[in-house]
C-alpha cells in the first residue's frame, strides 16, 4: 500500500499485483495527469479520450493530450476561431467551423512562439519531429470527431506534410568501444572531471558507473533503469527482472562485471544513503538526498561521461537514448543475431534493430583511409 496527496486529500494505491508499488505509483501518476488535463477540455471529446485511452501508450496519451489542450489554448489566445474564454467553454459548433488551413496556421505557430509570464519572456522552438507529433495528435482527434458526427467533414487531408527524415536516413549516434572505455575510466578514475564534478563524484562514482554499465550492457530504456529496485535482482539466480512498456515484465540474466558493479554500489555507497522515507527505501539508485534518483539526474550523468569519451563540452554529451544505441551496435558488430538483440532491447519490430544492423562501426574511416590522395601525391614525389 502506497499512498500520494492529491489537492490535499490522501490518495491511497492499493497494490495487489505482483508489480513493485514504485511501477504502480509511476502508472498511476500517468494515469491522473490524463484525467487532469481531459478535466480541463471539452465534453464532446470524451470519444477521443477514450480511443487514445485503448489504443495507445499511457505517455503517448499525456503528450496527445498536452498537445490538445496546447491547440485549445492557441485558438483562444492567438484566434478569433472561437468566443470562449477557458477551454472548457469550447464549443462543438466551433470546432465544426475549423479548417485545414487553421490548423496548417497553428502547425506553422509552433515552430516559433515566446511566452510571456509576467516576470520572463520564453521563446519555445519545435522542430520538425515535434511538430510531425502535434499534427499527429490533432489528426487523431479531427478523424475522431469525424467517426463521431461532431465534425462534418474529415479535414485531416488538408494538412500540410511535414518532412521528417526517416528512419533509415537518420545518422545512428553511439559510442564506440573505445569510447566505451574511455567513459568507463572516467567514471572509475574521475579523469576529467572538473574540481566541482569530483566533489559529487567521490559519493557517487559507485553509483554511477553501476548506471553506465547497465545501459551499455542491457540497453536499457530510461524510465526501466530508474525504476529499478534493490528487490528486483536476484544474485544468486543470476538474474533481475524490469518492467518494459505495455506493463510487460522481462528477466534479464546478470553478468559478472554488472554483477560486480551493482554489488559494489550496494555494498559500499548506496548503504552510507540515508533514505529519507519508505517510498524510496527499495530503490536501487538514490541520490544524495537520500530519493529515488530522477530521470533527469541520470540524463545529466550521462551527458556528463559521454562527452568526456566524445571530448565535447557536457551539453553536447550524448543522451541515455544513444547509450541503448551503443548496445545495440556493439552487440551486433559482434556477430550476434539482429533477433537476439531485438529480444534484449524489446524492440517491437526487427526492422528497428535492423538501423543498427547498418551501422558499422569505423566504416567510414576506413572508406577514407583508402583514399589518402594528398599523402599518395606526396609519397610519389
Amino acid at each position: 500500500m502506497s499512498k500520494k496527496t492529491y489537492d490535499n486529500k490522501e490518495f491511497r494505491i492499493h497494490n495487489k499485483s505482483d508489480k513493485p508499488d514504485n511501477i504502480v505509483k509511476k502508472e498511476n501518476d500517468i494515469y491522473m495527469a490524463c484525467e487532469a488535463i481531459q478535466n480541463e477540455l471539452p465534453s464532446f471529446l470524451r470519444s477521443y479520450f477514450s480511443y487514445l485511452k485503448g489504443n495507445v501508450l499511457p505517455m503517448t496519451r499525456l503528450a496527445y493530450l498536452n498537445d490538445i489542450r496546447f491547440f485549445f489554448n492557441y485558438l483562444i489566445n492567438e484566434t478569433d476561431l472561437t468566443q470562449a474564454e477557458i477551454i472548457k467553454d469550447i464549443s462543438s459548433d466551433e470546432i465544426n467551423k475549423i479548417v485545414s488551413q487553421d490548423i496548417n496556421l497553428f502547425i506553422d505557430f509552433c515552430r516559433k512562439y515566446i511566452v510571456d509570464d509576467g516576470e520572463t519572456v520564453t521563446v519555445y522552438e519545435n522542430s520538425n519531429p515535434s511538430l510531425a507529433r502535434k499534427k499527429s495528435s490533432i489528426s487523431v482527434l479531427f478523424k475522431q470527431l469525424y467517426r463521431d458526427g461532431i465534425v462534418e467533414k474529415n479535414i485531416t487531408d488538408g494538412f500540410d506534410p511535414i518532412k521528417v527524415a526517416k528512419p533509415g536516413e537518420r545518422e545512428v549516434k553511439a559510442l564506440q568501444d573505445d569510447e566505451v572505455m574511455i567513459m568507463l575510466d572516467a567514471v572509475s578514475n574521475g579523469k576529467n572531471l572538473t574540481s566541482h564534478e569530483r566533489v559529487y563524484w567521490e559519493k557517487t562514482k559507485l553509483r554511477d558507473k553501476a548506471i553506465l554499465v547497465l545501459f551499455i550492457t542491457y540497453g536499457l530504456r530510461l524510465s526501466e533503469l530508474q525504476q529499478l529496485n534493490v528487490s528486483s535482482f536476484n544474485f544468486s539466480r543470476g538474474e533481475f527482472k524490469i518492467f518494459r512498456k505495455r506493463g510487460k515484465e522481462s528477466i534479464m540474466p546478470l553478468n559478472k562485471s554488472v554483477t560486480l558493479v551493482v554489488n559494489d554500489y550496494l555494498k559500499n555507497e548506496r548503504n552510507n544513503v540515508i533514505i529519507q522515507n519508505n517510498a524510496h527505501e527499495d530503490a536501487l539508485f538514490l541520490s544524495l538526498q537520500g530519493k529515488r534518483i530522477t530521470e533527469r539526474a541520470v540524463r545529466d550523468l550521462v551527458k556528463k561521461y559521454t562527452s568526456i569519451a566524445l571530448n565535447t563540452t557536457r551539453k553536447s554529451g550524448y543522451s541515455p537514448h544513444k547509450l541503448r544505441a551503443t548496445a545495440a551496435t556493439s552487440l551486433i558488430g559482434r556477430g550476434n543475431s539482429i533477433y537476439d538483440v531485438q529480444a534484449l532491447l524489446d524492440h517491437e519490430q526487427v526492422t528497428t534493430t535492423q538501423l543498427y544492423a547498418k551501422h558499422k562501426m569505423n566504416v567510414k574511416r576506413d572508406l577514407v583511409n583508402d583514399m589518402e590522395w594528398e599523402l599518395e601525391r606526396t609519397d610519389d614525389k
